[in-house]
């Protein structure tokens, strides 16, 4: 099993290949599947700024191109005090893959904080009420 400092390990890794020429905002994430697989992620600027694309997507969509359906546990680094949470989009994400999943809030300085996606998403909106009948 992977433990949370190696999880954490992995996202401040990949974190210095994110791509932020215009923040300057690094972040990294890793996530971790039920199969017990890592799969890590930064986030990639673009100029037209909505283009971006957020480091926990990132890491979850290169776990779900490897077959994964499902996250138990996510890590987000950045080099914030206090440590900066998953963005709405992110969080939604997230839930969409791991209704039940732990997020590790972490700064490269060391400072952490851990909570679920409930926690941060209360009532969050899942495939379920686009079932009909």
């Amino acid at each position: 099993m992977v433990s949370d400092e190696e999880l954490i390990a992995a996202a401040a890794a990949v974190r210095l290949n994110g791509y932020a020429p215009y923040s300057g905002f690094l972040v990294g994430a890793a996530v971790l599947t039920d199969t017990g697989k890592v799969y890590v992620g930064c986030n990639v600027e673009n100029a037209s700024y909505p283009l971006t694309v957020c480091a926990e997507r990132t890491a979850i969509g290169s776990a779900v191109s490897a077959g994964e359906k499902r996250i138990v546990r996510v890590a987000v680094i950045t080099d914030t005090n206090p440590p900066a949470s998953p963005c709405g989009a992110c969080r939604q994400v997230i839930y969409e893959m791991g209704k039940d999943a732990v997020v590790l809030v972490a700064s490269v300085a060391g400072h952490r904080h851990d909570t679920t996606i409930g926690e941060l998403l209360p009532e969050g909106f899942d495939g379920s009420v686009l079932r009909r009948g």
